[in-house]
């Protein structure tokens, strides 16, 4: 207690940069950068505004920081972009940043809305930077940016590297994420930079690629045309049981981004929470040695052995909570961890069931769903699964620990007093009054089977028809199992209470499956933003969709687009063979669908 003093000592008086005024301060070479790049950025139609001023040349176009409806380009470099802001989504997750300080309670959603504005503002050159078509121009301005932040924290860090909740080394704990990522950026834009400049001396002009086919969206649907392997080839185990990798599908930046985002976010409430809980330790223990120096100081003897047994009560309560909540850290936080890659493999396998026009696999309600929750949806989802994969980690922690305690209580401490007998017996009377239940339950399953129902109908049936046998005997045999039934229901209703608890706990961090019964998925809106995102993405993205447009797309400009990289990827015949009997089915087909009237005249299969 007296470190940590200490610690808070030299924080106040050290003379450190306060990271929330130079965050006010950045909105002015951060509007710079924006009025500058827009200026660069080339409009795509000519306005009645050139007209007038002819120096203007479509100039003046509206920059993009990132494409959230599914780009393939700088996925990586973006979702560093994102994690160098990490601890600011963090400060906006814990509602810990108000740019107004005095305001009335009811305003204080817009002031939040404020400052995540102000957020959003100050972090905008990394993306756009990142984005703009200007190759010179951008990295430059983005390195500047960029390096500006990466000092101001460095001399942050270094002037009070202690903290109040984490306290030795807590800036240096909670920033090295953000840090390796402004260095990733760095890196980045100087060899952006550096690159275009060189391709700039040596040709004079940069070339931009216009295609909007990505390589894997033709490469998938290049294997769609080809025959179908009769042999597949041999999975490895890791591939049957974890994951398989698949050449022809690339998850869109946004993705990327949130994953990035969110283990980040993890780390950094992982570490708070730890933090946290070591103060509380901490606290509970001085209660403790209150306690006992209070016991002490007491003369009176009928009372102090019933208060040394408090104590060791209490004693062993804190080292209990403290081994179990150690555990639970780390296993819910694998959980978590767990989660964020097994969404993007759900990711994928919803993406190629849409592609493939299957729908099954949706609730009925989400059949046919709304073009503005879709749009909606995929603004909403990045920052809704990490404050889902944060809360769910929040919850599945505190219920992991409170079953831990509970087992610990219930079996390792009466064994470890000496009361492993009597755990036993308790243990295994619970064990049998649950297998009566069950085999009474299973006994009126197997009864129905062998006496109310009617023979096979066939001896090749597997069940019996659904036709009632004797039944005289089947209404007794209901009527006096009725009152058990209704004693029965009561411990199923509370196991089915109890099942919902968990289920509802265990999936609290995935957004991709619902945790409503059937009938009421549209009260979850998480999984509705989840569905909104999958067909957004679907007819935005679909590689089948895309390539077909893209190939009118050609067939318009005529030959000068077909030298862009994107068709030459979906014409190169040569890594895929089209038997002339299949051509020759086409023409067939073009040919009967434009001229119905010969379908009568063709000679009738023998």
């Amino acid at each position: 207690m007296a470190s940590l003093q200490v610690w808070q000592a030299r924080n106040e008086t050290c003379g450190s940069i306060d990271l929330g005024l130079f965050l006010h301060y950045s909105l002015i070479p951060s509007f710079a950068i924006i009025v500058v790049l827009s200026c660069l950025e080339r409009r795509a139609r000519r306005s009645p505004v050139d007209e007038k001023w002819p120096l203007l040349n479509r100039r003046c176009g509206i920059v993009v920081p990132l494409d959230f409806a599914g780009a393939f380009k700088n996925r990586w470099s973006l979702g560093f972009a994102f994690g160098a802001t990490a601890n600011k989504v963090m400060i906006l997750f814990s509602e810990g940043y108000t740019p107004l300080q005095v305001v009335p309670k009811w305003m204080q959603a817009i002031v939040l809305l404020i400052g995540a504005l102000e957020v959003g503002v100050s972090s905008y050159p990394f993306f756009a930077c990142l984005s703009t078509h200007s190759q010179t121009a951008g990295p430059a301005l983005g390195f500047l940016y960029t390096g500006t932040w990466f000092v101001i924290m460095n001399i942050h860090i270094i002037l009070c590297p202690h903290g109040q909740v984490a306290g030795p080394y807590e800036k240096i704990i909670f920033y090295w994420p953000s840090l390796f990522c402004q260095v990733f950026l760095l890196g980045k834009f100087a060899y952006k930079f550096v690159n275009a400049s060189w391709v700039q001396l040596k040709m004079g002009h940069l070339k931009e690629e216009s295609s909007f086919l990505e390589a894997h969206q033709a490469q998938y649907v290049q294997q769609l045309m080809r025959k179908a392997q009769l042999q597949q080839p041999q999975k490895s185990w890791f591939q049957q049981k974890v994951y398989e990798w698949d050449p022809y599908f690339h998850f869109p930046s946004r993705m990327i981004i949130t994953a990035m985002l969110a283990l980040i976010c993890l780390y950094m409430f992982v570490v708070t929470e730890y933090h946290v809980y070591k103060l509380v330790l901490h606290e509970l223990k001085n209660v403790q040695m209150f306690l006992e120096e209070f016991t002490t100081s007491i003369n009176v003897s009928s009372n102090t052995s019933e208060a040394v047994a408090g104590i060791q009560s209490f004693t062993e309560f804190i080292h209990v909570t403290e081994g179990v909540w150690m555990f639970t850290t780390f296993s819910a936080c694998l959980m978590c961890v767990s989660y964020v890659f097994h969404i993007l493999a759900c990711y994928r396998k919803h993406m190629k069931r849409l592609w493939a026009g299957q729908k099954q696999f949706l609730p009925l309600a989400f059949g046919k769903i709304s073009s503005s929750l879709c749009v909606a949806s995929i603004a909403r989802y990045s920052g809704w699964q990490i404050a889902f994969i944060l809360w769910g980690y929040l919850i599945l922690h505190i219920v992991q620990c409170l079953f831990g305690i509970l087992f610990m209580y219930s079996f390792v401490l009466p064994i470890k007093h000496g009361e492993g007998i009597e755990v036993v017996k308790s243990l295994g009377t619970g064990i049998l009054t649950v297998a009566i239940v069950v085999g009474l339950m299973v006994m009126q399953i197997m009864t129905a089977r062998s006496f109310f129902l009617q023979p096979k109908i066939l001896p090749s049936d597997k069940e019996k028809p659904l036709a009632l046998d004797n039944r005289k005997a089947f209404h007794n045999f209901n009527y006096f199992l009725f009152f058990y039934n209704v004693l029965l229901g009561l411990s199923a209703c509370l196991f089915r209470l109890l099942g919902s608890v968990l289920v509802g706990t265990w999936l609290i961090a995935r957004i991709d499956r619902t945790i409503m019964p059937k009938g009421y998925e549209n009260a979850d809106r998480g999984f509705r933003t989840w569905i909104g995102m999958l067909f957004m993405d679907h007819y935005h993205t679909n590689p089948t969709l895309v390539c077909f447009c893209h190939v009118l797309v050609v067939a318009t400009r005529g030959g000068l687009q077909q030298k862009t990289t994107g068709f030459r990827n979906f014409s190169n015949a040569a890594d895929y063979r089209i038997s002339s009997k299949a051509k020759t089915r086409w023409l067939l087909l073009y040919t009967l669908l434009n001229n119905p009237s010969l379908s009568s005249l063709r000679k009738p299969k023998s």
